[in-house]
């Protein structure tokens, strides 16, 4: 009896003495040269995450009206995404006096308009204003003689040529074929559009810039005062479904088209933006009595859902170039 009371006590001795050696011996292998304290290791730096921007995904819009179409373009990769209906055209309207100043400059090359034309060229896009934008259209060589067999005149068929447009076309409603505000375009052309304006094809080395900031500086709203018969205020739609955080990155330079047609009794709205990273367009038909408060806002409605992260959520994983109306 005694000797298993010794055992059991031997036993007992040395569990406890092995849980009693655990912390000494960890406190060794963890010691620094010397025996010393443990060195201390700084943990990674965390990345910063990427600053938001514009990524292809879903838009769910309750459009209510004939015609809703919209195209992003990632310009690293030149990748367009959009509705289904991305390549189907609508009439331009003054979305195209972004080209028709482009047009002009880049013919120009390293001379200066004179100082009428470099006003009309400044009040077509800031203002959107028709009779500026015709006195440039004429100076880059457009007419509104149809030319024959119904092609479209030389100014469009270069924003074709240069931008690689492959949808647009000139515009086919009866009494109105010569005009450039009833220019067919779709929106995936629209962006292939901004693009050529942002990288330099359309304007030219020595005028892009100037063109990119007058774009940035298009003025007036939505309001009755600053709608004019000839001319009013731009600066509505996409920029306003966009955040500071995109905003502040750089300037968003943009073109809008919008006019209330009574052929059809449809507004026309059109919106364009771009920027160093994404060119998006959304082009819209809808009823008069909707006012052009309602296509400003369908515009701003589809920027803010591409927007990622979205403000305070995840950052999104890039879809596949497919859109939903």
């Amino acid at each position: 009896m005694r000797s298993r009371v010794t055992m059991v006590l031997a036993v007992t001795a040395v569990l406890l003495g092995g849980v009693m050696l655990v912390p000494t011996a960890y406190a060794r292998l963890s010691a620094g040269p010397g025996g010393g304290a443990p060195e201390s290791v700084a943990a990674p730096t965390p990345e910063p995450p990427p600053p938001p921007t514009l990524a292809a995904g879903k838009v769910s819009v309750n459009f209510k009206g004939e015609f809703f179409s919209w195209a992003l373009m990632e310009r690293e990769t030149g990748k367009i995404s959009g509705s289904k209906n991305l390549a189907a055209t609508s009439s331009t309207e003054s979305m195209l006096k972004a080209w028709i100043v482009a047009d002009y400059l880049r013919q120009l090359g390293d001379e200066e308009p004179t100082a009428t034309l470099k006003k009309a060229a400044s009040r077509a896009i800031r203002d959107s204003d028709d009779d500026a934008t015709n006195a440039v259209y004429r100076a880059a060589g457009g007419s509104y003689v149809v030319p024959a067999g119904g092609q479209p005149g030389p100014v469009l068929k270069r924003a074709i040529s240069i931008c690689g447009l492959t949808d647009t076309k000139r515009g086919n409603v009866k009494g109105y074929e010569g005009w450039w505000s009833f220019t067919r375009m779709s929106p995936r052309d629209a962006v292939r559009l901004g693009d050529c304006i942002a990288d330099g094809r359309a304007a030219g080395p020595k005028w892009t810039k100037w063109l990119l900031a007058e774009m940035s500086k298009v003025r007036g709203s939505t309001a009755a005062r600053d709608q004019r018969a000839r001319a009013g205020g731009g600066r509505w739609g996409i920029i306003d479904g966009l955040p500071e955080s995109i905003i502040s990155q750089g300037p968003v330079s943009i073109k809008n088209g919008w006019t209330p047609l009574s052929y059809d009794g449809n507004w026309h709205v059109n919106c364009l933006a771009v920027t160093k990273k994404w060119s998006l367009a959304v082009m819209l038909r809808y009823p008069h009595s909707s006012g052009l408060d309602y296509g400003s806002e369908v515009c701003a409605s589809v920027a803010s859902q591409l927007v990622t992260p979205q403000p305070g959520g995840a950052l999104k994983v890039p879809q596949q170039p497919v859109g939903k109306l």
